[in-house]
């Protein structure tokens, strides 16, 4: 895939032979295809095959199915795939004749038993591949290259035939330039027939193939005619033009080269798969000796050692050392974080000077490195709007050359027979020079990539700041927001609550705790979690309570001997207005109440800690003129506090508020329709609201960062990351327009100049062809140059 072209002939190829194909996304940047099928129309192979078929390209299915590795078995792949499957392997698949891939539960069977102990002969692993992407990518560039250096090499014999001072032969001289070209024309050229032809047949589409089939078909024919009559003795005026068609193959090749060889630089640059470090150091438990294995060979149970200064393998738990932790390339945090016994770590993080045990949580392949990739890759196979207006006036772009192209001939064999008096034929090959600049010059190319490069470095660039995107479109978007509602706890605040006080207004103190223990101890909200942590601190032992139910936005319900026990927010039990409660909520304590049938039995105040960056965040978001609202389920105390705190006005905070509130609060907002609204909140309860906003930002806390459905995750809880985004659109958009701007002026004087409608000034066609390489560099270097952008608003407010 080189372009926006491919795009346009692939999703017409399926549309039009699967009609019921749905969700179809395409990315020339991965060069990856994704779509829903209904197998009842046709088998994902039959899908493959026609494709192929349709569009001269190769295509291979990806499927990722849980763990998988690739092995090599001492009598060939197909002696392993007749064996019975073992327990927890769940599938295999040979790859080559040599290579099987093992599909297994890593629960059930660990990776090295799959290879030692499953099978009638122990496997050998087999080398890692890169990413499919990438692995394409690569073939891509290699390819382009050679046949870019294999056209040059024959193209220089005829430049110099034609434009050296050699002595007089040009019979000579032209059969050698004959059979180069002809060679060239074949092997170098020869491979956009098919693919041209085919566009035309299976998805009766126009693009940049027919281009390079007409210009160089033309060039190529044109200089055979006019050789004929030098060898005739009858040499046109023109003379032959075999350089001219040699040299347009040359430069068309080398102009594919760069443009494959910026998307490779571009897919590599933010491809996250290359923290995963590829081995590790194996603790032996018995003999508590290092054994360095593939990483892919770890198993839960393992542990692993992480030396000073190396990076850690996968995801888990410090067993044993302390050390401090270099986190900025997975989550963006500048600073080194602490690790001691019983602290996470993630994947791909740099350990500092100390030496780390670490026992796995998650394996290589399923990690938080996997994760964030995904997500990122995600975000690429997805489309911007402006993308979207560029790939419809891609789509009609060709066509109109092709028009002018016929105008431009036309015209100037008209202009040549009625002002300058030349014969018909005379005319004719002065006009076809014209033409074929113009068929040469223009560049779709430029324009298909305007959008993809610009979003994709910016992916990288955001994730490396600890910020994800799901869609193209959010990077789209965020320069204009004017409005952003945070939630209360969890993410303005730490979500990590304590209990500052508590009361017993029935005097069942002793009697009552193991009763709300057993009724809250299984309950994941930061309130009961937090009431639930100090019983348990004091030795309280759980009670037996039945039927216990979660009741969404309020509070939690049960039997206890019979007797009906509720414990939540004191509006939905009633009790608003007791002295105990109304005297927490006056010191902006959050309230949870215990209620047994009717009677008021406890009352617990918490209290939750600020983000050290909300306040600097939320600040320079006002300074921006972008308004800040608060939405909360929690009581009206204890919300306004922390808003007086962060310095936002009462009119724009909402407290007590269910998911349903919290929603109808930013439709509210909505209805302007100037509002761009970002909705930051750490996914409890908050789904709704996430997905009304323009844009939903998730805050996330651990590496399960890949289960929120929000436009945008932050891997790590800071808001900076919010700033970041913001910052890192309008870098991204000002690009982007550039690259449209660009795209159109060249277009728009190169096909002038190949027209010849300025009379002093014209392209010759032996040097259009360079036009996609001046089209495509500017926009290939202004996407690269966003890697190197400084987002000081992203790291200061930390």
């Amino acid at each position: 895939m080189t372009c926006v072209g491919c795009e346009l002939k692939i999703s017409r190829c399926l549309v039009t032979a699967f009609p019921r194909i749905q969700n179809l996304q395409i990315s020339v940047i991965l060069a990856r295809v994704a779509f829903d099928l209904d197998t009842g129309q046709a088998t994902v192979d039959q899908v493959i095959d026609y494709l192929g078929r349709a569009t001269e390209f190769t295509y291979e299915r990806i499927v990722k199915k849980g763990h998988e590795i690739d092995v090599i078995h001492p009598k060939g792949t197909k002696a392993l795939v007749r064996q019975v499957k073992p327990l927890g392997v769940t599938g295999m698949k040979a790859l080559t004749d040599e290579i099987a891939r093992i599909e297994y539960d890593p629960v059930v069977r660990g990776a090295r038993e799959v290879l030692n102990k499953s099978f009638d002969v122990p496997l050998q692993l087999a080398p890692m591949k890169p990413p499919e992407s990438i692995e394409a990518g690569s073939k891509e560039v290699r390819k382009d290259g050679m046949m870019t250096l294999f056209s040059s090499l024959l193209t220089i014999p005829v430049l110099v035939l034609a434009w050296a001072p050699l002595p007089h032969h040009p019979v000579i001289y032209g059969s050698v330039s004959l059979a180069l070209a002809t060679i060239i024309q074949i092997v170098v050229a020869g491979p956009f027939y098919p693919v041209a032809f085919k566009n035309l047949v299976f998805s009766r589409l126009i693009e940049v193939d027919l281009l390079i089939v007409l210009s160089t078909s033309t060039a190529y024919l044109f200089s055979v005619i006019a050789f004929a009559y030098q060898v005739k003795g009858e040499p046109l005026s023109t003379g032959d033009f075999f350089e001219a068609s040699t040299l347009i193959v040359s430069l068309i090749m080398l102009g594919r080269f760069i443009s494959s060889w910026a998307r490779q630089r571009a897919a590599e640059s933010i491809s996250f798969r290359t923290l995963q470090a590829s081995t590790a150091l194996l603790v032996d438990g018995e003999s508590k000796t290092d054994l360095e294995i593939d990483a892919r060979l770890l198993q839960y149970g393992d542990i692993f050692k992480v030396s000073p200064e190396s990076r850690i393998v996968t995801d888990g738990t410090v067993v044993s050392g302390i050390s401090e932790v270099d986190e900025s390339m997975v989550t963006g945090e500048s600073r080194p974080v602490f690790k001691e016994t019983g602290s996470a770590v993630i994947a791909g993080s740099m350990n500092g000077s100390g030496l780390l045990h670490i026992r796995p949580s998650r394996l290589p392949g399923d990690n938080t490195i996997s994760a964030i990739a995904d997500m990122v890759d995600e975000a690429k196979m997805t489309k911007a709007r402006t993308q979207e207006i560029a790939d419809r006036v891609a789509g009609y772009f060709v066509p109109v050359i092709v028009c002018i192209t016929i105008i431009t001939f036309a015209g100037w064999t008209g202009y040549g027979i009625e002002r300058r008096g030349y014969l018909g034929s005379e005319a004719a090959e002065n006009a076809v020079t014209y033409a074929i600049a113009v068929l040469i010059v223009s560049c779709p190319c430029a324009i298909g990539l305007c959008v993809p490069m610009v979003i994709v470095i910016a992916g990288g660039v955001a994730a490396k700041h600890g910020v994800i995107f799901k869609t193209g479109q959010t990077i789209e978007v965020a320069k204009k927001t004017n409005h952003v509602v945070f939630d209360k706890t969890g993410t303005l605040t730490e979500g990590v609550l304590s209990v500052v006080a508590e009361s017993f207004p029935g005097g069942q103190e002793d009697s009552i705790k193991p009763i709300i223990l057993g009724l809250i101890a299984d309950i994941k909200h930061p309130v009961s979690i937090a009431v639930s942590q100090s019983l348990k601190d004091r030795g309280i032992i759980p009670a037996p309570v039945d039927e216990v139910t979660t009741i969404v936005g309020k509070g939690v319900q049960g039997l206890s001997e019979g007797k009906k026990i509720s414990a939540g927010n004191c509006r939905w039990l009633g009790m608003g207005n007791h002295v105990t409660v109304q005297d927490f909520l006056s010191r902006g304590l959050t309230v949870f109440c215990v209620v047994m049938d009717t009677q008021l039995d406890a009352v617990f105040g918490l209290e939750d800690s600020v983000r050290p960056d909300s306040y600097s965040v939320i600040s320079e978001l006002q300074r921006r003129g972008i308004s800040v609202s608060i939405v909360s389920g929690d009581d009206d105390g204890a919300v306004q506090k922390l808003a007086s705190t962060l310095s936002i006005p009462p009119s724009q905070v909402r407290s007590r508020c269910l998911p349903k509130d919290k929603l109808e609060f930013l439709q509210e907002i909505m209805t302007d329709k100037r509002s761009v609204v970002i909705f930051c909140g750490d996914g409890t309860n908050d789904a709704p609201a996430l997905a009304q906003a323009n844009i939903g930002i998730h805050v996330n806390e651990g590496s399960e960062i890949a289960q929120s459905a929000a436009d945008a995750v932050l891997v790590r809880p800071f808001l900076s990351g919010i700033l970041c985004l913001i910052d890192l659109s309008h870098a991204a958009v000002k690009r982007i327009i550039f690259n449209f701007c660009w795209s159109f002026t060249y277009n728009l004087f190169a096909v002038l100049l190949a027209a010849g409608l300025f009379v002093k000034w014209r392209i010759p066609p032996e040097y259009a062809a360079l036009g996609e390489v001046v089209s495509i560099l500017p926009v290939i270097g202004m996407a690269l140059l966003l890697r190197y952008i400084k987002l000081e608003s992203c790291d200061s407010h930390r």
